[in-house]
């Protein structure tokens, strides 16, 4: 009996709903970050400042949900598996960013209630969402397509695109900064910190670290997939998270070291990203043109 590889299987349920769930809970630390950062000394698990740090984490968890509904949301594993990597890679870092800087975190009894309780809640998350997602995963991986079960060749999970070399190239390059800021942020934060265009602290600058390496990853994972659907699902990610963060610049941008090399980099950065995912975002579109012209001939 011939076995169609896992990739080709639907995303068993499990899977679904963890999803769903880490969905659910990074929109609620969106909230808290985004719309009340400065707020986080009662109401967060720990006190994020200055407020800009605050709303570009926000942004960040925000535009995770949007990655994490569309990968809940896919039929296959194929289509989903650009969503859970970077949340697994993003988790487990941001662990062990809270076991090491746990002495910052709400739990003495001189914070307030609310604090302590978000605390626990975030010790609780980071603890078992990377347990879950391995746990899973495995099973997700043993799964098989109903046509290998059947003993049939696998159908084709979708419609693949060749992206255009521009796209590739500017992928890849944002790609390699985010990852390679991510790294130095959470290797040497106070060192790394001189490349950020505003003040961040060893915790912060590792928070931000993680999420740069989990973005990086997504987006390196769905440039060199190849598929239409990772491309469009990460695209739309990373739109949101542009547009969040322009929001956060005209809220709290006067805190950037302006006119300074990081500053400017900061946005060169964001364009980037804004140029390579609405510029994937139209090339994924067209592979369904012209599947929807061939119908109609």
């Amino acid at each position: 009996m011939s076995t169609a590889p896992a990739e080709s299987a639907p995303l068993i349920p499990s899977m679904r709903w963890l999803l769903f769930l880490a969905a659910f809970l990074v929109f609620l630390a969106g909230v808290e970050l985004f719309v009340f950062p400065l707020r986080t000394a009662e109401w967060f698990a720990w006190t994020v400042d200055p407020p800009m740090t605050a709303v570009f984490l926000g942004a960040a968890y925000w535009s995770a949900a949007v990655l994490e509904v569309a990968g809940a949301r896919a039929a296959s594993w194929s289509a989903a598996r650009v969503a859970v990597w970077p949340v697994f890679v993003f988790t487990t870092l941001t662990l062990v960013v809270t076991l090491i800087h746990l002495d910052r975190f709400h739990l003495s009894s001189d914070h307030p209630p609310l604090a302590r309780f978000a605390t626990w809640m975030w010790l609780a998350i980071y603890v078992l969402v990377p347990v879950a997602m391995l746990v899973i995963g495995w099973v997700q991986l043993r799964a098989r397509s109903p046509a290998a079960t059947r003993g049939t060749a696998s159908p084709a999970t979708g419609t693949r695109v060749t992206l255009p070399l521009g796209v590739r190239v500017l992928l890849t390059a944002v790609t390699a900064v985010l990852l390679v800021v991510g790294v130095a942020l959470l290797v040497a934060p106070v060192q790394a910190a001189a490349l950020w265009p505003w003040p961040l602290t060893a915790l912060t600058g590792r928070a931000v670290g993680a999420w740069l390496v989990g973005l990086g990853w997504a987006a390196g994972q769905a440039q060199w997939s190849g598929d239409a659907r990772a491309v469009r699902t990460v695209g739309l990610t990373a739109v949101v998270f542009v547009l969040l963060q322009v929001i956060a610049l005209l809220r709290y941008g006067q805190v950037l070291a302006w006119p300074g090399p990081p500053a400017i980099g900061y946005v060169a950065v964001l364009v980037a990203i804004g140029v390579a995912s609405g510029w994937a975002l139209l090339s994924s579109r067209e592979p369904s043109r012209r599947i929807a012209s061939g119908n109609r001939t």
